[in-house]
């Protein structure tokens, strides 16, 4: 078969509703509380009250109460394909009445700075992708195939495929954010005040701020360079990218649960001067995303 990019796959096979057969673990009606890799969720554990475990294909999954509304919280693994694959296992073995992802990304808009929350009222899977072959000193994709954004080289990005239950296959390339998730967002961004400083006294030249709306995208590629990260904010007017969070809305799309993702920058993307930041100001960043996390579920009906 042609090759379809991971995510589209992964895409493709899920259905809304739980699996046959699954069974569900946990009747209480929860939040999925999710990050990428175990610095993101740090600071999450520690807000987690009477947790109790449970443990699916090898995947922790920690019921409990943050700020007192019941939760799951778990890591769904770096990557479009782990984070779709998570996602899925907590719908069809928990109770899930809506999905927060908390943690870090790399930051595109000019105008936004590391430390900086970014809570994208939607978001893309920009990798997904033709691979275009040259042809007369132009890449040209096959003309059976839709290439709606402009290329980046040989890159033209596609729409993915959904499929829902009672329907047929959608295609699309924006996921939004859930709209009543994302007002409560919008009420805490300018009650909770960020982390500036790491603990070796490394501070930001900018204080970060909360930001909330625009467009984040996502895809199976960490992203340091500058013409990269120039290219995905002219094209897609993204404020941010990730390698996980437009998989989560896909998947909470096809199931029809409110998603919102939260996403601090730990670094620019190649868009900083010198090296990549992530190593210096991932924990900070980390602890940004939970904070706003947690305020927003403190602020939950």
């Amino acid at each position: 078969m042609r090759r379809l990019g991971l995510a589209a796959l992964a895409g493709l096979s899920l259905m809304a509703g739980t699996a046959v057969g699954a069974e569900t673990l946990d009747t209480t009606s929860r939040i999925a509380v999710m990050s990428a890799f175990a610095p993101e969720w740090v600071a999450l554990q520690e807000a987690l009250s009477d947790r109790k475990d449970y443990t699916v294909n090898g995947t922790v999954f920690a019921t409990g109460t943050i700020e007192g509304k019941p939760v799951v919280l778990f890591l769904t693994g770096v990557s479009m394909v782990n984070a779709a694959m998570t996602s899925q296992l907590a719908l069809d073995h928990f109770t899930i009445e809506s999905i927060v992802f908390s943690g870090i990304a790399g930051g595109v808009d000019p105008e936004r700075h590391i430390g900086d929350v970014i809570v994208p009222q939607q978001w893309g899977q920009y990798l997904d992708a033709i691979f275009a072959r040259e042809v007369d000193g132009a890449f040209t994709p096959p003309p059976f195939l839709e290439a709606p954004f402009p290329n980046y080289g040989m890159i033209f990005p596609q729409n993915v495929d959904v499929t829902k239950a009672g329907g047929e296959p959608e295609s699309k390339f924006w996921f939004a954010v859930d709209p009543d998730l994302l007002a409560v967002a919008e009420k805490v961004a300018g009650e909770v005040k960020l982390a500036d400083c790491v603990e070796e006294a490394q501070c930001l030249s900018t204080a970060p701020s909360i930001h909330v709306g625009g467009n984040g995208v996502s895809g199976a590629a960490f992203v340091d360079n500058a013409e990269f990260r120039e290219y995905a904010f002219e094209t897609f007017e993204a404020r941010v990218l990730d390698m996980e969070s437009a998989a989560v809305a896909h998947v909470a799309y096809a199931n029809e649960v409110p998603f919102i993702a939260f996403r601090s920058l730990s670094d620019l993307a190649g868009g900083g001067e010198g090296e990549n930041q992530m190593s210096t100001f991932m924990g900070l960043a980390s602890a940004n995303s939970a904070a706003v996390v947690r305020a927003f579920i403190a602020a939950l009906p």
